[in-house]
């Protein structure tokens, strides 16, 4: 009689039971809620509360220690027939113009170069890019508007070796908007540049390598990549600095001299935020300074619109 081997299969161990569900306590439900309730409870009573309130007050004549007057929509009427208000937006639109494209450009180029370049202690020199902003506005005031005196500064004295005669920045409309557009570009283009160089970090050296190896020039390899790559982080920089251009304050307020709040006797560098400033707690007209604020949203609402568009359309084209 042959014995006939037998392979058994191994036996896997039966599934453990299904674990029934268990309930969690009231608490533990609620505990991520609350974890987040203070920044909501903070925003609604420092963000949401006064900026539904400006709406409100921009629809009555408010005087904030007498009576408060429904009049609709005639402070509107009144803001767009007031010349100030359209001299403030002219300011406003120029010192942005001048300060955000030259501050964008700048970044972006010395963001390509110091991602190319091989510098020793390069860490330190891309830190040193967070210097201005790191350095009180008020310094930052002082410093240049000794360099763009009319009498004994640096930059006068540069023009006049080359027979250009003393130009009083602080007192003229182009001068005064110069002036600021170059504090606000000192001030923040360190700030672009890193962030432009962290994107480029993240575009591998392989894709510029074979670009050269096939024959484009710097230029090209600038045009064709370092740019593309930066898509994203220019529509992001573009409208921040948008943003920021549209409420400029600190520098016009501190290079005016006898007349802060409207930068100038012939108001030559007030912005949108300098005139709601001064019709609120200058004029103490705080529904008239609230329907500028309502206007001001409005302009801030419209650049994160194109916003919105531009990005729809870089991740459709992708």
């Amino acid at each position: 009689m042959t014995a006939v081997a037998v392979t058994l299969a191994p036996v896997r161990p039966a599934p453990p039971p299904p674990v029934p569900r268990t309930y969690r306590g009231l608490g533990e439900r609620l505990a991520p809620y609350a974890y987040i309730a203070p920044f909501f409870a903070i925003f609604a009573v420092f963000g949401l509360f006064p900026f539904a309130f400006t709406f409100y007050v921009a629809l009555f004549d408010w005087n904030p220690i007498g009576d408060q007057v429904f009049i609709g929509v005639d402070n509107f009427t009144r803001m767009f027939g007031d010349p100030r208000f359209w001299n403030a937006a002219g300011n406003t639109v120029s010192i942005w113009a001048l300060s955000t494209i030259p501050q964008l450009l700048l970044a972006l180029v010395l963001a390509h170069v110091l991602n190319h370049a091989r510098l020793r202690f390069a860490l330190f020199f891309r830190m040193s890019m967070l210097v201005p902003y790191v350095t009180s506005v008020a310094a930052t005031a002082i410093v240049f508007v000794q360099l763009f005196d009319r009498d004994y500064g640096l930059l006068n004295w540069l023009l006049g070796l080359v027979g250009v005669q003393p130009i009083d920045f602080v007192q003229s409309t182009w001068g005064s908007h110069v002036l600021i557009a170059t504090m606000v570009i000192w001030r923040w283009f360190g700030y672009t540049t890193l962030l432009y160089l962290a994107s480029l970090q993240a575009v591998p050296r392989a894709i510029y390598e074979a670009a050269a190896i096939d024959g484009a020039g710097a230029w090209q390899r600038f045009r064709h990549i370092t740019v593309p790559s930066l898509r994203p982080v220019i529509i992001f920089t573009v409208v921040t600095s948008t943003i920021g251009g549209l409420q400029i304050f600190t520098e016009p307020l501190l290079i005016a001299t006898g007349a802060p709040l409207t930068c100038g006797a012939v108001r030559q560098c007030q912005t949108l935020t300098l005139f709601l400033y001064e019709q609120g707690f200058g004029q103490f007209e705080f529904g008239y300074g609230s329907a500028v604020g309502v206007a001001l949203f409005v302009m801030v609402v419209a650049i994160a619109a194109v916003n919105y568009l531009l990005s729809s359309r870089i991740r459709a084209d992708r």
